[in-house]
Parts: structure tokens; sequence; C-alpha cells
């Protein structure tokens, strides 16, 4: 047991210690440019310590990985053809209970002798948990060498046994909790091209296939089906001043993306279509400080199928504490306010408040005995620079009568 205990205070020591040696040594920049524009150094910043003195009794492979995690948020994409970093660790939610992730994330660049765009970024991870849960993700960001133009997507498979109370949130505020299967395969991606200064159009994917298995309570569906099969396609208009893709400290973000799901593409009982609206800005407050707002409005048509409708929480960038599919319809509109804040090397907090309602139809706010609930969220996160502008969020989010843990990749917008 003693061994064990002075073994573990070796670990912390050292990697405390490296971290802050590798800090005094290693300046990494902190402001860039556009998204498509961003500018970096010219050259990789010049590493003179070495961490094996401090980790040297730890087997080779424990040791490199060691030194790659104090390393990793490093540019390394001049050098390599990829700067991959990967972890494992416990993980713990709601809808999950607990069980274990995977990840690996890295940097790329089509052109490494490229010194003017920031890097390309690709994510992986495998979340499985002791309720028969178990998430797949692919999702990146190709920045192309003409440029002007990137190409994102996001490839999500999961298995999830999920609370269920309904399909609408009229039903959802008033049913008794039940239970279902949930078995997705969600494809997204988009294509934009700047076609003048920081204005962007292009075209969207969005390919989902959704099957609810062992429903408790059927008659919960009204009368839809438990599986269903779509295809969408669409159009992406935007304005884009950010500095970075996946943490933005500066700059401006502003979207439309309207999008419709021909029947003839699935198996939808009739043609439904979508209109996303985003609105983020991002502005330095104080030394180390940043103030992220955040503006999010997804209007879908009434005959939505009910596996392509809102879901509160189901994102993990908006209302950070609910329950995944506590209240589902139509449509959503929420918003948040975000404090971004660095407290040491690369080690930083988050605290934020948002609200968010979930509807059927814009006409609902016409009525005051229909009008929709609005609900409030707030909570706090630890941020850690795992890759060179690339955060780990650890979130702990409240709302009302409810709360919950998060584990992501990015800044949540």
């Amino acid at each position: 047991m003693k061994r064990s205990c002075l073994l573990i205070f070796k670990v912390i020591v050292g990697f405390v210690y490296a971290n802050a040696l590798e800090h005094e040594e290693i300046t990494s920049p902190t402001d860039t440019c556009n998204v498509i524009d961003a500018t970096i150094p010219l050259s990789t910043p010049k590493i003179e310590s070495d961490s094996s003195n401090i980790f040297g009794w730890l087997p080779d492979w424990a040791e490199n990985y060691v030194n790659s995690l104090l390393r990793g948020n490093v540019d390394r994409t001049h050098e390599k053809a990829i700067d991959l970093s990967f972890g494992a660790i416990p993980s713990y939610t709601r809808e999950a209970s607990f069980g274990i992730g995977a990840m690996a994330t890295g940097l790329y660049r089509i052109d490494r002798t490229d010194s003017i765009m920031q890097p390309s970024d690709v994510y992986a991870s495998f979340n499985a948990s002791l309720n028969v849960f178990f998430v797949l993700t692919f999702k990146g960001n190709n920045l192309f060498t003409d440029n002007r133009s990137r190409l994102s997507y996001k490839l999500e498979i999961y298995r999830k046994r999920l609370d269920f109370w309904g399909i609408t949130a009229e039903e959802t505020a008033r049913n008794q909790k039940s239970k279902y299967d949930r078995r997705q395969i969600d494809l997204q991606a988009e294509y934009v091209y700047r076609i003048t200064h920081n204005f962007f159009t292009g075209l969207q994917l969005h390919a989902d296939y959704t099957d609810a298995r062992n429903v408790l309570n059927p008659e919960y569906l009204l009368g839809e089906r438990s599986q269903y099969y779509v295809t969408g396609l669409g159009l992406s208009f935007e304005y884009d001043t950010r500095d970075n893709l996946i943490t933005p400290t500066k700059g401006i973000h502003l979207a439309y993306k309207p999008m419709i799901f021909p029947q003839f593409l699935g198996n939808a009982p009739s043609t439904f279509h979508s209109h996303t609206f985003i609105g983020n800005g991002y502005f330095r407050a104080w030394k180390g400080g940043i103030i992220a707002l955040d503006l999010y409005a997804k209007i879908n048509s009434s005959n939505t199928p009910w596996t392509m409708r809102e879901m509160l929480a189901s994102d993990g960038i908006r209302m950070r504490g609910y329950y995944m599919g506590s209240t589902i319809d139509n449509s959503q509109i929420a918003t948040q306010i975000e404090l971004r804040q660095n407290i040491w090397q690369r080690f930083g907090i988050a605290v934020w408040g948002g609200a968010a309602t979930i509807f059927s139809s814009l006409k609902d706010f016409k009525y005051h005995e229909h009008e929709p609930e609005w609900l409030h969220n707030f909570g706090i996160g630890l941020r850690y620079e795992f890759k060179h502008n690339v955060n780990v969020r650890v979130d702990y989010g409240f709302g009302q009568g409810t709360s919950g843990i998060l584990f992501a990749i990015g800044e949540a917008f």
C-alpha cells in the first residue's frame, strides 16, 4: 500500500513539475486570425527540456506517452503528417451511468509548408458503460489548400437505453417516465466556400437512421413509426470571423442553414424541412478571460418525424445537465453566455448560464395559454489544453430540478 501511494505521488509531482517547466520554455501563440486565414508561427518553438529525468523510472512506452501529453499543446503539424494524441478515462453521465471512454484527437495540414492557415483537425472517441450504452463518434474539419474552403463532418453511431416521456413538449410534461432503446446512425457533412472576405456559402448533407426498440409504452409514439431513415440536402450561408473553429477566442459567427428531406430519400410519410439559425460572438474580457455568447434556433416543419425533432440537451452544447430527450418537439430556441478563464498554464475554468424552450410551432407564442415554457440552465466546467488550441472539457450543469456531468473535446460553442 505504501509503495502504491509513493508511486502515485511520484507521477503527480512529476507531471506538475514537468508541466511547469514546459510552460517556462514554450510559448504558444494566443492570437490567430480568420478561420481560413489564420496565421501561425513559421517554426515550432524548440523544446529544450526533457522530462526523461523526471519519468525515467517508467517503462519506455509509459514515459513516451507522458511526454506526449506534456508536449501535446505544441503545434507539430509542420513536422508530422498528423500530430496525434490519445487517452482513456472513466466516465459518467446520467444517461449512461458509469463507463470508460477512449479518445484520439489529431491536427494535420494538407500542405505542411503553409505558414498561413490553421491546422485541420480530426477526432474519434468510443464510450461504453455498464447499462449497455455505447457511442462511437468521428468528426473533424478539413481545411483545403485553396485557403478558401473547408469540409466539416460528423459521424455518430450509438445505442442508448434512455428514459422516455413522449414525442411532444405537451406529452413529456405530463407523461410518467418510461424507457426505450435508441439505436442511431447519424451522418452530417458540410462543405463551405468563401465567396468574399468573411462570407461563406456551401452545401449540406444529413443522413439519419434511428430505430426505437423495446418501447415500454408504445402509445407515447402517438401512432408514429418506431424506425425512420431519412436523407436531407441543404444550403449554408455564413459570416465567420472566428480565429479558431474548436476553441474560438474572438470573432463572430452567424449562420443560416435551410434543409429539405425529400420523401423519396427515406421512409418518412412526407417531405419535411428545417431552418437553423446560429449566432455566436467571442470577446476578450480581461487577461485570460473570454466572454462567449450563443443564440440558437431550429425550426422544423410540423410533419417532421419524431426521431428528427429537437431533443433537449441532445448535443452536449446547450442545456448541459438536462437529461437527453426529457423534452422533445418540433423546434427549439436556446441562448447562453459563458465566461472562459485561464487559471494556470494549460488549465482553465468556465461558468455559464442560459435558457431554452422546446415547442411545436411558432404559432404557440401567439397564445398565452399555449406559450412554451422556458427552462433555465447554468453550470461550471474545467478546461485542459490537450492539443494545440484544442481543449478537453468537463462540465457540470444544473437545471430545473436536474443536474449532470459531461465530458467532451472542444468548447461547447
